[in-house]
């Protein structure tokens, strides 16, 4: 990674990406680091990507970098009796951790870390912003809401609480296993999904140990409240708009992507 241009060209690898041609091809058009998401895939198709990789770098003739991208915390609703609803503006709609399929009226949240996190008057968004709630009552394990915008609803949709940070790990079981296959495999770059806290940086790197660079990933504005810190403890950051569009208004994200810069 030694180019004359600044900027670094990163390509994710996917379905039509992972054969060894389209690899040499892209470095041959210059990405520098090959991101392996591993939200998507089994470990042996990653281990069969980095391969593909290494061995393009001997075709290519220059150093070619591997970025695994650990999935984090995704968080998201239950199921719907009939998979998708019909919501009204102004209607009252539940959110609790009853694992019965919802309706029209409320749906399981299994993620006691949510209602943790709640205030009366804040901002529930699903599915990508699609569906806004307003939380009026709530406790431990409910929420009380009023639709504010958004017409319907289907099964498994993320959930966000825009301008709160929530009390969950930043590293899953899941990732913790993803995270030892990728340093077995010598991929050179970590990435952490949902950064909120400079603790999370923190506890990867001690994981980590020096093995591979860490990069933190900034898609929740609870993480631009430490940034400092958090930068202080990352070798990289990627400005993950499409995430950060979905808790700040649109209008703010190319400020705060100048900012990170």
């Amino acid at each position: 990674m030694i180019r004359a241009r600044r900027a670094r060209i990163v390509a994710t690898l996917g379905p039509a990406t992972r054969e060894s041609e389209q690899i040499i091809a892209l470095a041959r058009a210059g990405a520098d680091v090959f991101r392996v998401n591993f939200s998507h895939g089994e470990p042996a198709d990653h281990a069969t990507a980095i391969a593909r990789v290494r061995a393009a770098e001997v075709e290519v003739g220059r150093p070619l970098a591997v970025l695994a991208d650990l999935q984090g915390p995704k968080i998201r609703l239950g199921e719907f009796r009939e998979g998708r609803v019909e919501l009204t503006r102004g209607q009252a709609f539940r959110l609790d951790r009853d694992p019965t399929p919802g309706d029209s009226r409320r749906v399981c949240v299994p993620h006691p870390e949510i209602f943790a996190a709640l205030k009366t008057g804040a901002d529930v968004l699903l599915d990508d912003g699609k569906v806004r709630l307003k939380v009026g009552r709530f406790g431990p394990d409910f929420a009380e809401t009023e639709v504010i915008s958004g017409e319907a609803l289907s099964d498994h949709k993320g959930l966000n609480l825009p301008g709160l940070a929530i009390p969950i790990p930043a590293l899953t079981e899941k990732d913790r296993l993803d995270l030892d296959f990728a340093l077995a495999q010598g991929v050179d770059w970590v990435a952490l999904s949902f950064v909120q806290r400079a603790a999370d940086m923190a506890e990867l790197r001690q994981i980590v140990l020096g093995r591979a660079g860490v990069l933190a990933k900034i898609e929740k504005p609870a993480a631009l409240e430490a940034l400092d810190e958090i930068l202080d403890l990352s070798e990289a950051v990627m400005v993950a708009r499409g995430d950060l569009g979905v808790e700040l208004a649109p209008e703010d994200v190319p400020v705060v992507q100048k900012t990170l810069v």
